[in-house]
C-alpha cells in the first residue's frame, strides 16, 4: 500500500467525505486534524502549493488535492491504481 496522508479540520463535511472513502476502500492513513491551525496548517499550505481549503490530500508524498480531486480519482477509475489496490 502506498502512504496517504490528510490534513482534516473538525466538523467539516468535504473531510467526513473524503475519509469515508478512504476507509471504505481500507486505505490506511494519517490524518492531521488542523483545526486549531498551528504549524500543521502551514505546512499543508506550503505542500499544498498555498491551497488553504481542506481536506488536502497526499498519496505517497504527491499532492492529489480536496475532497473533489479525490472524488474525481475515483469516478475515472484512477484512485485504485494510485492506492496500489
Amino acid at each position: 500500500m502506498h502512504q496517504v496522508e490528510i490534513y482534516t479540520r473538525a466538523f467539516c463535511g468535504y473531510c467526513a467525505r473524503a475519509l469515508a472513502l478512504l476507509r471504505d476502500k481500507g486505505v490506511a492513513f494519517e490524518e492531521y486534524d488542523i483545526t486549531m491551525g498551528g504549524p500543521g496548517r502551514a505546512e499543508m499550505i506550503q505542500r499544498a502549493n498555498g491551497r488553504a481549503t481542506v481536506p488536502q490530500i497526499f498519496i505517497d508524498g504527491q499532492h492529489v488535492g480536496g475532497c473533489d480531486d479525490l472524488m474525481a480519482l475515483e469516478a475515472s477509475g484512477k484512485l485504485d491504481e494510485r492506492l496500489g489496490l
